[in-house]
């Protein structure tokens, strides 16, 4: 999983479409990847860093463009997987930015350390997990992160956040509102175990492992395969159908809206979010607003998991955005719900 380092080159002019994954075809006046941490000083003293804006980028894989990037496209490439403690029990594992989210979280199972499996095959990279605080089937990455080894761009300077540090809230961190992008992760650092009880009783985890046959005694790499398959059954693969997964967050409401809408729609899916809030589920209200599988032109509400927007081919980057936007004001008109982009929006 390591990468050999190449010298930085900063280029003008370059296309992004391979760089994100709804497919938008834009461009960058100025693009370079990070494949070395001593390239950093040099990065920070250039011309195009300097003058701004920026714009650091993973997989690509939780953004919308909606048109062309004006400043500089910085996408961390950095490699790497190291242990940093072991104690029989439990192992601290740092994971450099530029990794391959799936690709660690698979490396980990095959060490037979549990915790990341119900995360499989999320798209992205290992840097941006901190940051989005991506989750699935009742986990999120916050229940495994020990802490973020981060830069500070203002000041150059390297420095640890500890897992309280880091702010985690739903969808939420730090790194979503320390400026933009001024704190940029270089490497994440995981608690994981090797004998940990596992979280399958959310979704359809039971029924995959009941129908794979390991329901009795599953394993993390059970679960985690069950994880793939409903995925795999569910969303749309990014190489054949543009997407950025999830579009929208779940709606995090008041007890009492929540109970309102449960008196008119008692099947509408609802988990406790903390004292006081109720997380509902968006694509069960986009479904329900008469829009899964709706479609204007090449963007377009997927028709298997109304929670994803899709480009079946040409739709720009303001297209989907108009269709997200029309999204939100349906679902609003109808339940009183605001829905909140996952994406950035650039």
């Amino acid at each position: 999983m390591k990468g050999q380092a190449v010298a930085l080159e900063i280029r003008r002019d370059v296309d992004l479409t391979p760089y994100n994954t709804f497919g938008m075809r834009v461009r960058a006046a100025y693009f370079t990847e990070l494949c070395a941490k001593d390239d950093l000083p040099a990065l920070l003293a250039s011309e195009p860093f300097r003058r701004g804006p920026v714009l650091w980028l993973g997989g690509g894989s939780n953004l919308l463009f909606t048109q062309d990037y004006p400043g500089l496209v910085i996408r961390m490439a950095l490699q790497g997987v190291r242990i940093l403690e072991d104690d029989g029990e439990t192992v601290c594992v740092e994971a450099a930015a530029g990794e391959n989210w799936h690709g660690f979280v698979s490396h980990t199972l095959s060490q037979g350390w549990a915790g990341l499996e119900n995360l499989s095959l999320i798209p992205g990279t290992v840097g941006a997990s901190p940051i989005q605080n991506i989750g699935a089937y009742g986990v999120e990455v916050q229940d495994c992160i020990e802490s973020v080894l981060c830069m500070d761009t203002a000041s150059g300077r390297e420095t640890v956040l500890s897992r309280a540090d880091c702010h985690f809230d739903y969808r939420d961190s730090v790194f979503k509102h320390e400026g933009r992008d001024r704190l940029v992760v270089l490497a994440v650092r995981f608690r994981l175990a090797r004998h940990a009880p596992l979280r399958i009783g959310y979704g359809d985890i039971r029924a995959a492992l009941a129908e794979a046959g390991v329901e009795a005694q599953p394993s993390a790499a059970d679960v985690s395969r069950a994880v793939i398959r409903i995925r795999q059954s569910k969303l749309p693969d990014p190489a054949v159908l543009g997407n950025a997964g999830s579009f929208f967050k779940n709606p995090v409401v008041s007890s009492e809206q929540a109970e309102a809408l449960l008196v008119r729609h008692p099947d509408l899916p609802h988990y406790p979010a903390g004292p006081g809030r109720i997380k509902l589920a968006a694509g069960w209200l986009i479904d329900r607003a008469g829009l899964k599988g709706y479609r204007e032109g090449d963007a377009g509400v997927h028709d298997r998991q109304a929670l994803v927007l899709v480009n079946h081919g040409q739709a720009s980057g303001k297209e989907m955005w108009q269709l997200a936007q029309k999204v939100q004001a349906t679902v609003e008109t109808r339940y009183g719900v605001r829905l909140e982009p996952e994406p950035i929006v650039l």
